[in-house]
C-alpha cells in the first residue's frame, strides 16, 4: 500500500551489512544482491541513494564496499523512506482523485488520513535497531529471502 520496493531493498540491505559487518568487512553490493536475491543494479543505486543521506558509507576499490554509520543503527524507518520513496505520495487520494482533501474529500479521504498519519509514526518511532528486538527479531535467514 505505502511500501515500494525500493524501501524494502534499502531496509534489507541495511539489516544485510549490519549483520556481516560485525566480521570486520565491508559489503560489496555483489554480495548483497546474490544474498537477498535482488536485482544488483538496483539495489546499487539505492544503496549509493542512503550513502548520499547520510545513512551509510562507502569505500571503492577492491577492498571496499558498504558499511553503516556509527547513527545508521538509530535512524528512523521515515528517514529510509524519505530517501528511497516521494514522501508526498503520502498525501496522494488513494482512488487518484484529481481533487480530494479535506474541503473536497474522496469516500476514503477521512479514513486514509487517520491510516496515514498513524504510518508515518510507526515509521517515525521505530529505528533499525528496534528491528532486531521483540518478539520478530530478525535474522539473516529471514532477510535472505523474498519473505521480509
Amino acid at each position: 500500500m505505502f511500501l515500494s520496493k525500493s524501501f524494502g531493498y534499502a531496509i534489507r540491505g541495511i539489516l544485510y551489512i549490519s549483520m556481516v559487518q560485525d566480521e570486520g568487512r565491508k559489503v560489496q553490493v555483489e554480495e548483497i544482491a546474490e544474498k537477498l536475491a535482488v536485482p544488483k543494479h538496483f539495489l546499487g543505486k539505492i544503496l549509493q541513494e542512503l550513502v548520499k543521506n547520510g545513512l551509510l558509507k562507502s569505500t571503492k576499490g577492491p577492498y571496499g564496499g558498504f558499511e553503516l554509520t556509527p547513527d545508521t543503527m538509530e535512524k528512523s524507518l521515515l528517514e529510509i523512506f524519505k530517501t528511497t520513496d516521494d514522501a508526498e505520495q503520502l498525501g496522494h487520494c488513494e482512488l487518484r482523485f484529481n481533487k480530494c482533501d479535506s474541503d473536497h474529500p474522496c469516500p476514503l479521504h477521512h479514513n486514509v488520513l487517520k491510516i496515514r498519519e498513524d504510518f508515518v509514526e510507526l515509521l517515525s518511532k521505530t529505528t533499525v535497531k528496534d528491528l532486531f528486538t521483540g518478539e520478530t527479531a530478525l535474522t539473516l535467514d529471514r532477510i535472505a529471502t523474498n519473505n521480509l
